[in-house]
């Protein structure tokens, strides 16, 4: 049985890498995580993915390594917020738009690698200011890109999704799983 390690430290991502590899190790990588500003979303997204899974590679060579990053793009990109304030005005600027999810993925293992995007459109309902105030107290926008999380309280202000739900939550579970197919165990 080959080695796999999750480049994440998110729960979220480890629950849902679960349903494909039930055993593998965490090790989240520690990078710079800034972005190229002259990227694309989606290039820069998969840029970073990428840069984790060979940092872990590079110390774990017969592994295989999965890491994923995730981006909300609504005229700009959002990552996770810095702080409460940060996390008001990411919600308010969402608040009743049309926006993309992407979640880049990348595996690294037998002397190859692949990376693949996910994007997804996510439509938000007009949110009130107390909404926003009373969601932000949970802490639940706290560690998510754009300030929300589609598998919690953030679901409430979801009108509908076009693409991949596991995508927004940080793993599309499909798409990987094609991937893995690439990397088929040795034995």
């Amino acid at each position: 049985m080959r080695n796999v390690i999750l480049a994440s430290q998110s729960p979220r991502r480890q629950e849902l890498l679960q349903r494909l590899v039930p055993a593998f190790s965490v090790q989240p990588a520690d990078i710079d995580e800034s972005m190229d500003p002259a990227m694309a979303p989606e290039q820069a997204v998969c840029d970073l993915a990428r840069r984790k899974a060979r940092a872990i590679a590079g110390e774990h060579p017969q592994s295989l390594v999965i890491a994923a990053d995730t981006i909300v793009v609504c005229d700009t990109i959002f990552g996770k917020p810095e702080d409460e304030a940060d996390a008001a005005r990411m919600l308010r600027a969402l608040a009743g738009r049309a926006h993309q999810v992407m979640t880049a993925v990348s595996v690294v293992g037998d002397g190859g690698e692949e990376t693949r995007v996910s994007v997804t459109d996510v439509h938000f309902r007009p949110m009130s200011e107390q909404e926003i105030a009373a969601y932000i107290a949970t802490g639940e926008p706290m560690d998510k890109a754009g300030a929300y999380g589609i598998q919690g309280a953030g679901s409430l202000f979801i009108e509908r999704i076009e693409g991949d739900y596991y995508g927004v939550m940080g793993l599309p579970v499909c798409m990987l799983y094609q991937m893995l197919e690439k990397f088929p165990e040795k034995g």
